[in-house]
């Protein structure tokens, strides 16, 4: 496997410190050595993820890794940006498995639990040794949050949970749940072990993208988890969106990192495809094509950057989150898109990467909050008017 060469037109390593530099270079190396050379196999699979390398993930710190304690890697906010672009560049369901686990399950724990629930929770997802998922949407609810139907009854000492989850990344691999249901005093969130009496999760077949991930469906009926696996601190939905925003974050690093792969590739590809006597990449058209990606790349990385830095200061805005994931998703798509067009018939084919991101972005530029509903929630930061 080639090594990627990462695109830098104006010379971003300089804004980097060296642990930055370091840890993003470990993952491109891991991602390049490890993870490439399989990801075939498992996309053409039905839903499948590597589960043998979530232990080598883990032993990378990249559960968690902006999070502080726990076992868990106490990485800064760009530095955990450039981590999740290196894991995306490998695939989307790559970044995923990584992006869930440390800012839907082990945040909210970080976050909102309690310190008991840290100390058992935190330290055997960090390190791997169990997966967790995050069960926000519903069947008949994806934007509309508010409107879940899936309810935590209290009896006493204990929550008995009836509902059902949809679109869950992991969901039947994983040992914990972090479940969010409607009670009479609100939206609060729940640790529910998946083997619990009630509890089932069953895998989505026949996606067409993120192909190289797990998928379910869950399923609580009557399911009863003790007072201890409530969330002391979720109160109302500021709980799940707070966890989304850290994971659009986390995305708008990792769609970067899709670009650059499918950038690098037809660059590559056209280098060599000779037509009408001269490589491609001389022709006009292939020109404009990989000038207008190397331009929105190095905006999205600007933007990542810039946010990134508000981030550590520990001034960001959720909008401007929505800002960056809205636009460098889209960029992203946009360059895979164009690369496969570029690699002509060869680019609908799995031996190159292009069509491949193409169909994961798809996914992600619908998953953790539309391109419309974060056009709808810029727009009512700008205007001061809720459109939604």
């Amino acid at each position: 496997m080639a090594d990627f060469r990462g695109l830098d037109f104006l010379r971003l390593d300089e804004e980097f410190s060296d642990e930055e530099i370091a840890a993003r270079d470990m993952v491109r190396e891991f991602v390049s050595r490890e993870f490439l050379p399989i990801v075939q196999d498992y996309v053409r699979q039905d839903g499948a993820f590597p589960m043998d390398l979530v232990p080598r993930i883990a032993e990378l710190g990249l559960f968690g890794a902006n999070l502080e304690g726990y076992g868990c890697a106490g990485m800064g906010a760009v530095a955990y940006g450039l981590i999740m672009q290196e894991l995306e560049r490998g695939d989307s369901g790559l970044r995923s498995c990584a992006s869930v686990q440390g800012s839907l399950v082990m945040y909210p724990i970080h976050a909102y639990g309690s310190e008991a629930q840290r100390q058992e929770w935190l330290p055997q997802l960090a390190g791997g040794e169990i997966l967790g998922c995050f069960g926000l949407t519903e069947p008949d609810f994806g934007s509309h949050v508010g409107g879940m139907r899936t309810r935590a009854e209290r009896h006493g000492d204990t929550w008995v949970l009836n509902g059902a989850k949809r679109w869950i990344t992991n969901g039947s691999v994983s040992r914990i749940a972090i479940v969010w249901a409607q009670t009479e005093e609100g939206v609060r969130g729940f640790i529910v072990e998946t083997d619990r009496p009630g509890f089932e999760a069953r895998d989505i077949k026949g996606k067409m993208s993120l192909r190289a991930s797990v998928t379910s469906e869950l399923f609580l009926q009557d399911v009863e988890v003790p007072e201890a696996n409530r969330l002391p601190e979720a109160k109302g939905l500021r709980g799940p969106l707070s966890c989304l925003t850290q994971a659009r974050y986390g995305i708008a690093w990792g769609a970067i990192g899709a670009a650059m792969a499918c950038y690098e590739e037809a660059l590559d590809y056209t280098k060599d495809r000779v037509v009408d006597g001269g490589p491609l990449a001389g022709k006009q058209i292939t020109q404009v094509k990989l000038v207008e990606m190397l331009n929105e790349i190095t905006k999205a990385q600007l933007l990542a950057l810039r946010v990134g830095r508000i981030k550590e200061a520990g001034t960001l805005d959720h909008a401007m989150v929505s800002l960056i994931k809205r636009n460098n998703v889209n960029m992203a798509l946009d360059v895979a898109r164009d690369a496969r067009d570029l690699l002509g018939a060869n680019g609908i084919v799995d031996d190159y990467c292009p069509m491949r991101h193409m169909a994961n972005l798809e996914t992600v530029r619908t998953y953790e909050g539309t391109h419309d509903i974060h056009t709808l929630i810029l727009g009512e930061h700008i205007t001061g008017m809720r459109a939604i």
